[in-house]
Parts: structure tokens; sequence; C-alpha cells
């Protein structure tokens, strides 16, 4: 990811980032625009459910968004942080979540997605 954010966690299931957000990630009214917060929270599911990947069952640890749901709650500004979640994972699929912090710990914004792994190629 060319965002700038660092990887601050990462555990079976789950994933933490960070960002120190700069003028370039806000949109005019000064906060995170909300395709960076988007970007964020589907990096942070996604990097969750590669802890969970199964190489023995020929699977990468590279997952493909197939569908996210996002619900914005507060201005995210400052540091931020995204905390990632697996919910539940099934021979094919991740169900995840992700929350959004804002520089004050506060919640932000929150997802829910499904992503599929992708299967490693034959050579």
């Amino acid at each position: 990811m060319h965002l700038g954010a660092l990887w601050r966690d990462l555990g079976p299931g789950r994933s933490e980032l960070v960002l120190d957000q700069q003028p370039h990630h806000s949109n005019s009214l000064e906060m995170a625009h909300g395709g960076v917060v988007m970007t964020l929270l589907d990096v942070a599911m996604a990097r969750a459910g590669s802890t969970l990947a199964e190489p023995e069952r020929g699977e990468r640890s590279v997952l493909i968004t197939i569908e996210m749901k996002t619900t914005f709650m507060a201005p995210a500004t400052g540091k931020i942080r995204a905390e990632g979640r697996v919910l539940r994972r099934t021979s094919s699929m991740a169900f995840c979540e992700a929350d959004l912090f804002d520089g004050h710990g506060h919640l932000s914004a929150r997802a829910s997605g499904t992503f599929r792994y992708l299967k490693q190629r034959r050579q």
C-alpha cells in the first residue's frame, strides 16, 4: 500500500495499521478523505484474513475483496488507526470487520467485508 501506512500489529485473524495523516490524505475539510478511510479498512480486513491462509491447501496469502460496506460515524483526523479482524473463515472465504479510530482513539468508521482466498498458480 502506498499511502504511507505502517503495520503496527499482526496476529492470527487480526491486523492493525496506522497512518500519520498528511495534507494529501485529506479532503477540503481537512479530515481524512473517505477513499483513504475505506482503503485502510479494506487493507486491514484483507491482511487479517491473509494471516489465516492455508498454503498447504494451495492458498495464497492474497485475498480479493468480494463485497465491502462502510459506515462513516465521525471525522478522522490526526494519526489514524485501523484494526481488522476475521469473524469467520470458510473453505474459500473470510468474513471480516474493521474499525478506524481518529488520533484521539475515537471510533470514526466501521466496515464489514467478504474476501476470497486466491489459489496458487500451477507451474
